[in-house]
């Protein structure tokens, strides 16, 4: 797109409740407060739809520690909505690529735009591949009580579900090595358990962990040390215990470079609103790639825009692993009607052209 495109931005504010408050080793959040960027070209041939412009949607969710505030998200889009008008969007991309949610939601709504154009649907614009019909998710189980657990993840198995990821870092390392145990006691062997303790754990904690974890099938431990203590990982890793280390939180302290240096990490977690934007995050994808390391795509609890935007990303990946994204439920209310279905544990990818979400932007 160039600077003689005819666009005009819009953002409003939301606030979206949480179906229940989310616990994570540093804090307790209870809404996802953000804005939803609307990008239209008024050009008259912009659309074969009469009238009506094209349009492209984007989402910025902040979230603190992971993005810029909500107030400077807040800024950074009206300045976006001044350099769209006069410089386009390549200054507009300029003008807040210090605030990644900011910057997200620009991204997102400008892939939007140009995949509602071409009539493709997001993920065949964003990686220029196949049809891809499904793309596979895990599903989250929260921080409950042993028999409340093993519960939890044998209802997602039930409901079609292979790969489970349980929250632990919240108890004692015994607690959570018994919840892990009963787990899979109730779900069986063949059915994949990762865990996530959001650098919860000391490095003595994390070892005693993984050594338990190994011999309970565990595949994935997620950030089990503070994002800073990339050697730390890279010790765990070279301990041999079965399970794959990720790291979620240090690829935004470190990047990809001293990650890969250090050896830290078997498989690198992508949130795409802590990124910078869906583009970013393909990016980076298709160098994690190149340099043969694990890759999945998860949210920071978004609305339906940046998560089905999430979606369409994993799905312009090849081969990827069960992802983060089936989200959804964690909200009580959302931005609009969810495009993505979640079937048998996978997330049926949307066909429509662009995002494929409708009604978001009410009158």
């Amino acid at each position: 797109m160039t600077p003689n495109d005819d666009l005009t931005l819009e953002y409003r504010p939301f606030s979206l409740d949480l179906a229940e408050p989310f616990e994570t080793a540093g804090e307790t959040i209870d809404s996802r407060d953000g804005f939803l960027v609307r990008l239209a070209d008024e050009g008259t041939d912009a659309s074969d739809a009469g009238d009506e412009p094209a349009v492209g949607y984007g989402e910025a969710t902040p979230l603190p520690g992971w993005t810029e505030s909500r107030e400077d998200c807040e800024r950074a889009l009206e300045r976006a909505r001044e350099a769209i008008r006069t410089g386009g969007p390549s200054e507009a991309l300029e003008t807040v690529d210090r605030q990644v949610a900011a910057r997200h939601a620009l991204s997102l709504a400008l892939a939007d735009l140009q995949a509602t154009r071409d009539s493709t649907p997001l993920y065949r614009y964003l990686g220029q591949g196949p049809m891809v019909g499904r793309v596979p998710v895990n599903a989250t189980i929260g921080d409950g009580s042993p028999a409340e657990t093993a519960s939890e993840a044998r209802e997602a198995v039930d409901r079609g579900f292979d790969c489970c990821k349980l929250k632990v870092g919240l108890r004692s390392v015994e607690e959570d090595v018994e919840r892990v145990r009963r787990v899979r006691d109730s779900v069986g062997e063949t059915t994949e358990l990762r865990a996530d303790a959001n650098e919860a754990w000391t490095y003595e904690e994390a070892e005693s962990a993984l050594e338990a974890f190994g011999e309970l099938g565990v595949s994935i431990l997620e950030q089990p040390l503070p994002a800073g203590a990339l050697e730390g990982h890279a010790d765990l890793r070279a301990g041999n215990h079965g399970v794959s280390i990720a790291l979620d939180e240090g690829l935004l302290e470190h990047g990809v470079d001293s990650i890969c240096e250090a050896d830290a990490a078997d498989v690198v977690v992508l949130k795409p609103m802590a990124l910078g934007g869906i583009d970013v995050a393909r990016k980076v994808a298709a160098w994690l790639t190149e340099l043969d390391v694990t890759l999945l795509v998860t949210t920071t609890i978004d609305g339906v825009v940046a998560r089905t935007g999430a979606v369409h990303l994993a799905a312009a990946i090849p081969d990827v692993p069960a992802c983060g994204l089936a989200t959804g439920d964690l909200l009580a209310t959302d931005l609009g009607r969810d495009p993505v279905l979640l079937e048998k544990g996978s997330a049926v990818v949307p066909q429509a052209k662009g995002l494929g979400v409708q009604g978001v932007w009410k009158a």
